[in-house]
């Protein structure tokens, strides 16, 4: 039977494509610039209404980011994604831990009590999970009746288990007021050698002063903190995950990441437009990859997040034939955000500090990383020992380790216990890199330079005036370090990264 002579070619103009281009097939153009490198602001916005000092999250992946990266990046003035794969209270619990851990003033609510009739080995317990080292001593009515610390409870429990709060505690207790300020309560640790002090109205406890929230508020000037001073954090959820949507925004996050690999997907639309209304939190749809996906989700979204398939980890690309080169997503995305004022963030990819600059000169507001902070000691994927070299673990999303621990619906795939998954991801090992803190410098301080080079002061001016250059094949070897054996590796680039 003949064809159809509608059909004539129709499949084969499938094949005049648009070309697309991600990190290595651009470089951005030097021009003229009286911009230092050290001057370079990058200040930016991930969402309507949150504001960051560096430009830069952590991935919401198991391996990457809980509430001890979420720390070290709110404090170095980022922001960390706190993953899915973990129930709603423990995710509260998480999200309660990073606004407790720079709090000048913990208000009673989040205030680790003991009760004076408590065994020693009960508090002992207790002080262990909430991860702190005393505790004020109250009664029913919130009276304040002493103070117990590690120090004071050592002794009991080389003797018995059964000796109680009451007979360990200090008794005499040094309180403030609620007005107190941060000098005058430094002042009164000083004075009496102690580390926490009580704050009380009429004798009763309503917060709680520690040396060690003062003194990382001084160390930590440039932390994203909210108005409140309480260090900021996102939290991943499912597009269809409305209880712990309200869950999180109710436990005091900042923004919420709607998690789905595809969000490009009429329910996922319509269920994030709904969360978006219920909640005080700002969110943020992701991921997405193309101009005809920001248009669907730019008029509710409290920013967007691009990234289809590029991660290091990811299989997305070759397992479903689908994506787009990040470069290119990046830019489509931009190009339809900035007329709503709606903030983008560049998820994956990423391997240097060059991409870092190279995705926010295309059109992103902050970039998203995960196999780039997965070594280091805030993360928590085990540390594992392989030719003498020390690794951490690190796992796609989409990887049936992490489907199977509850990640499988960020693919839109239904989990069944005996479901036999179709990945998306990998588990690998990423080299241990040491602290945060360091990577986070090398990072921004890559990104400040490629300003630098361009002439920008702030990230918007870097996103206007940014040009590109297509790079060859043989100019992509030419960036690299070449014709020589590296004796010395710097501490911001690997040839494993290669």
């Amino acid at each position: 039977m003949a064809n159809d002579s509608s059909t004539d070619g129709r499949f084969s103009e499938k094949l005049r494509v648009p070309e697309a281009l991600t990190f290595d097939d651009v470089l951005l153009r030097p021009s003229e610039s009286r911009v230092e490198p050290d001057d370079a602001d990058v200040s930016t916005s991930v969402s309507t209404n949150v504001d960051l000092n560096v430009p830069i999250l952590s991935a919401a992946m198991d391996t990457v980011t809980e509430s001890g990266l979420a720390i070290a990046m709110a404090r170095e003035g980022g922001l960390g994604v706190l993953h899915r794969n973990m129930d709603t209270d423990a995710v509260t619990a998480e999200i309660e831990r990073v606004k407790r851990a720079d709090e000048l003033v913990i208000r009673r609510e989040n205030v680790v009590t003991a009760s004076p009739d408590q065994t020693i080995d009960d508090v002992d317990a207790m002080m262990s999970a909430e991860g702190v080292s005393g505790a004020p001593v109250v009664d029913g009515d919130d009276e304040v009746l002493g103070i117990i610390s590690a120090t004071d409870i050592r002794p009991y429990l080389e003797v018995g288990e059964s000796d109680t709060v009451r007979e360990a505690m200090t008794d005499e207790v040094v309180t403030a007021p609620e007005d107190v300020t941060a000098r005058e309560a430094l002042e009164l640790m000083y004075e009496h050698k102690i580390e926490r002090v009580p704050i009380v109205d009429d004798g009763r406890l309503v917060g709680l002063v520690t040396m060690q929230g003062i003194l990382s508020r001084r160390e930590h000037e440039n932390a994203a903190r909210d108005d409140n001073g309480r260090l900021r954090v996102g939290v991943a959820v499912g597009p269809f995950e409305d209880d712990r949507a309200t869950a999180a925004d109710e436990a005091g996050a900042d923004v919420l990441f709607i998690d789905c690999a595809h969000a490009h997907n009429r329910n996922v639309i319509d269920s994030a437009r709904d969360i978006q209304q219920s909640v005080d939190a700002d969110v943020v749809v992701g991921n997405i990859g193309t101009r005809e996906a920001a248009e669907a989700v730019v008029d509710f979204a409290d920013g967007v997040k691009v990234g289809i398939g590029p991660g290091s980890i990811c299989t997305t690309r070759v397992v479903t034939g689908a994506g787009m080169p990040q470069i290119t997503a990046v830019s489509e995305v931009a190009d339809v955000a900035v007329e709503e004022d709606v903030p983008v963030i560049a998820d994956g990819g990423i391997r240097y500090s060059g991409d870092a600059a190279k995705a926010i000169a295309a059109g992103a507001d902050a970039v998203m990383l995960g196999s780039y902070f997965a070594g280091t000691d805030e993360a928590p994927g085990r540390v594992i020992t392989m030719n003498g070299k020390k690794y951490k673990q690190y796992r796609g999303m989409g990887s049936v380790g992490a489907m199977q621990s509850g990640g499988g619906d960020r693919y839109l795939k239904e989990e069944q216990e005996d479901e036999e998954f179709v990945p998306e991801g990998v588990e690998a090992a990423t080299p241990y890199k040491g602290s945060l803190a360091s990577e986070l410098h090398q990072l921004v301080g890559g990104i400040q330079s490629g300003m630098g080079y361009v002439g920008a002061e702030t990230v918007p001016a870097f996103k206007q005036e940014a040009e590109f250059v297509r790079v060859s094949s043989a100019g992509q070897t030419e960036g690299h370090p070449h014709d020589v054996m590296i004796t010395d590796e710097a501490p911001n680039y690997s040839p494993q990264n290669e």
